[in-house]
């Protein structure tokens, strides 16, 4: 068991969105006065470079400039240098990670990350101004308002991004595919993110979608559960379980999820430098669905905890993976707080699947891949069989009641579009699964 104090073990999340939980401290002791390696003793040479740099720009820099600013920048700086997820947290931001497993805080809804210096949308969040926008997986942001992200951290453009609600903000989007980047203004919002949805596609196949891994997503999805279970009246035949765009979250949302669905063996595992950055997650013995078939759908905008859950559930057998290779973020970072309120979040560890793969820079790769693609309708001029009513003076029906039922039908039908027309990918994992509950 972990000694639990005060350091936030942060998983998962592309932005600075999201916490694990509470873990050990990451800083060991030294060995019983071990002999201090090369790699120990200070580099008093650079320091004394960092010094003389320092006094420069103190002196010289055509501004005054402050100390508290130019070593805060030089922290900034030592941590942006290592990789895409390790950062400094001033107090005001560090307060604003920790609210974000409330699921509920203010901006555009949009999971994101920093590529070649401009921010790219991981994905946008159901429900939200994002969404609501069209923001797709991918988009690349150049400007907000009239402001160039170019150079700017992630940090700066996330407070950009935030504000008051109601108040409106304007993005401009290089999109593949597009010729000319796109203009869009989003209004922002209170985010309210419910992060397990469901409903019935069929009689005995349920939906669950998770559109990220919040603290309380393991109680919801055993509400959603029973609730599909209640509606089914009995024990569902198969399950989708939505994880496309999910950007992820709390490492302890993604053990409890899996576990819901295995009853023995590893869920996941991590790995470190430091002792306590190894840790191992294992199922308890139930199955919530005693055992019906799972096909679980993911993108390439699933990262981190989705990966996680769709890993372990793919080494166990449990499930088939179906869609597009995902994300591949399999890193974990631990918020530590420093004596001024503020805090550093520093990769410490990487996350691996039951058998044993990182998904760092991988991702995890579908059993049964599907393309990204919307089918449309033929064009209703072209190839539109013939029936007996379309011919001439074809004899009625004889049943006015029947026609009347027939009517309204065709006006449902018409209003009510096929589900692979909504959702090909959706479509296909329900296809899957009545395939799999035939064999059974």
């Amino acid at each position: 068991m972990l000694k639990k104090k005060n350091i936030f073990v942060l998983s998962l999340g592309i932005t600075f969105g999201v916490i694990i939980g509470l873990c050990g401290s990451v800083f060991a002791e030294k060995n019983n006065g071990a002999a201090v390696t090369d790699t120990e003793v200070l580099p008093y040479e650079d320091l004394r470079t960092f010094t003389e740099i320092f006094g420069r720009i103190k002196q010289d820099y055509v501004e005054p400039v402050s100390d508290k600013k130019l070593l805060e920048d030089a922290i900034r700086g030592m941590l942006s240098g290592l990789d895409p997820h390790s950062a400094y947290l001033a107090a005001d931001e560090y307060q604003e990670l920790k609210e974000g497993t409330t699921g509920q805080f203010g901006g555009l809804g949009i999971e994101v990350t920093m590529e070649n210096g401009f921010i790219k949308v991981v994905s946008p969040i159901d429900d939200t101004p994002a969404q609501r926008a069209g923001l797709k997986t991918g988009d690349l942001i150049v400007k907000l308002d009239e402001q160039p992200v170019k150079g700017m951290s992630l940090t700066d453009a996330v407070k950009l991004m935030r504000g008051e609600p109601g108040s409106k903000i304007l993005l401009t989007i290089v999109r593949e595919g597009e010729e000319a980047p796109l203009k869009i203004t989003l209004i922002r919002d209170i985010i309210k993110v419910k992060s397990v949805k469901n409903r019935m596609l069929e009689k005995g196949y349920g939906y669950l979608r998770i559109s990220s891994f919040q603290s309380g997503t393991g109680e919801g999805l055993k509400e959603s559960l029973a609730a599909l279970k209640k509606e089914n009246g009995g024990d569902l035949k198969g399950l989708v379980l939505d994880l496309r765009n999910n950007p992820g979250g709390v490492l302890n949302a993604a053990v409890e999820v899996s576990d819901a669905f295995i009853k023995s063996g590893l869920i996941v595992y991590t790995e470190g430098r430091i002792a306590n950055s190894e840790m191992r997650f294992n199922a308890a013995p139930d199955d919530l669905l005693n055992g019906a078939p799972i096909v679980v759908l993911i993108n390439a905008g699933s990262a981190s905890a989705s990966e996680i859950v769709a890993g372990a559930l793919q080494d166990q057998k449990r499930a088939v993976i179906m869609g597009e290779k995902s994300f591949g973020k399999g890193s974990v970072q631990t918020i530590l707080p420093t004596s001024n309120g503020a805090a550093v979040k520093l990769t410490t560890a990487r996350y691996f699947t039951p058998s044993g793969r990182s998904i760092q820079a991988q991702g995890i790769e579908p059993d049964v891949a599907v393309a990204r693609v919307k089918l449309e309708s033929l064009d209703k001029g072209e190839f539109t069989p013939i029936k007996e009513a379309d011919l001439s003076r074809h004899l009625q029906n004889g049943n006015k009641t029947e026609d009347a039922k027939k009517n309204l039908q065709d006006d449902k039908d018409k209003k009510d579009e096929p589900l692979e027309m909504k959702d090909y990918a959706l479509y296909e994992a329900l296809n899957l699964l009545k395939g799999i509950s035939i064999i059974k």
